[in-house]
C-alpha cells in the first residue's frame, strides 16, 4: 500500500510540475502579451471543446449502459415472476394432496368409527 501512495504522490508532483511549467513558459515566452493571450484563449477553447466531446461519449455510453441495465431488469422481472408461478403452483398441488391426506380416512379408522 505505501508503494501505492508514493507513486500516487510522484505522480500528484509530476502533474503539477508539468502544468506550472507550462505557465512559467508561457509567461516568459519571448512574445508579445497580446500573443500570448491569443494563445491561451485559443488552448482554452481547444480544451473545452475536448472536454465538451469528452463528456457527450460519455453521456451516450451511460445510455447505453442503462438501457443494457433496463434490458436485464426487463428479463430478472420475468424470470422471477415465471419461478414465482412454477412455485405457486407447487404449493398448490402440495396443499391438496395434504388435504386429501387429511380427508382420506386410514385403514383402521373406518371399522373404528363405525
Amino acid at each position: 500500500m505505501s508503494e501505492r501512495d508514493e507513486f500516487g504522490a510522484f505522480l500528484v508532483g509530476f502533474v503539477v510540475g508539468g502544468l506550472t511549467g507550462a505557465v512559467v513558459a508561457l509567461l516568459f515566452a519571448p512574445q508579445s502579451g497580446e500573443e500570448t493571450r491569443a494563445l491561451i484563449k485559443d488552448k482554452s477553447i481547444e480544451l473545452r471543446d475536448k472536454a465538451q466531446v469528452s463528456a457527450e461519449e460519455a453521456y451516450h455510453r451511460a445510455e447505453k449502459l442503462a438501457a443494457d441495465a433496463r434490458v436485464r431488469a426487463d428479463e430478472l422481472a420475468k424470470e422471477a415472476k415465471e419461478r414465482a408461478a412454477e412455485l405457486a403452483n407447487e404449493v398448490r398441488e402440495r396443499g391438496k394432496t395434504a388435504i386429501e391426506a387429511v380427508r382420506k380416512p386410514k385403514k383402521g379408522e373406518d371399522a373404528a368409527a363405525a
